[in-house]
């Protein structure tokens, strides 16, 4: 059986045409199932990352919207850095949800219509540091355990297509089965 989890609110959308570091903040963005977010330089069926498609250009898709906790701007600014929604490159800033706590399969419910299935993990690379020097540390880090721990957002898949403006609900639909933690996608 689904479970749902706490609700949030959306903070920020974000759109760049370009494989710009940043992406500027929109009024609002429209989510098109199967593809991303319409008019963005990761909008595709295929993955459309630079290293990615250096890989495999053929492979699926599973980082349509990048989506970050507005939470961890805070955090990282407790260490000197000021960082804004838009500036580490994702589509959706949220507010009051624990992204990186999710599981594979959990489904945000964004507005009135948009919903993406969360796929997994951000795995920064050093274009952070170009972006602040020492900003990579503070948002990839180790465990008490010794894992490794990715705090740079969550990355998903369009499932239904719709307007996503800041203020609008985000709803947590979680998935029946086991818990599968996210892993780097």
């Amino acid at each position: 059986m689904t479970g749902h989890a706490p609700s949030g609110t959306v903070a920020a959308v974000s759109r760049s045409a370009r494989h710009d570091f940043s992406k500027p903040n929109q009024d609002s963005i429209r989510l098109l199932a199967g593809l991303g977010v319409e008019g963005d330089a990761h909008l595709g069926v295929t993955v459309q990352h630079r290293s990615r498609v250096a890989q495999d250009p053929t492979q699926p898709n599973l980082r349509q919207v990048h989506l970050i906790h507005e939470e961890l701007f805070a955090e990282v600014a407790a260490a000197g850095h000021e960082v804004t929604p838009g500036q580490l490159g994702e589509n959706v800033t949220t507010r009051g949800i624990d992204l990186l706590a999710l599981p594979v399969g959990a489904l945000l419910r964004l507005g009135g219509e948009a919903v993406v299935e969360v796929t997994g993990l951000r795995n920064p690379c050093l274009q952070i540091d170009a972006f602040q020097s020492g900003l990579l540390k503070r948002v990839v880090g180790r465990g008490e355990d010794g894992r490794l721990i990715r705090k740079a957002g969550v990355m998903g898949v369009v499932l239904a297509g719709g307007e996503v403006r800041p203020g609008d609900p985000v709803a947590v639909e979680l998935p029946a089965g086991p818990h599968r933690p996210l892993e780097r996608v």
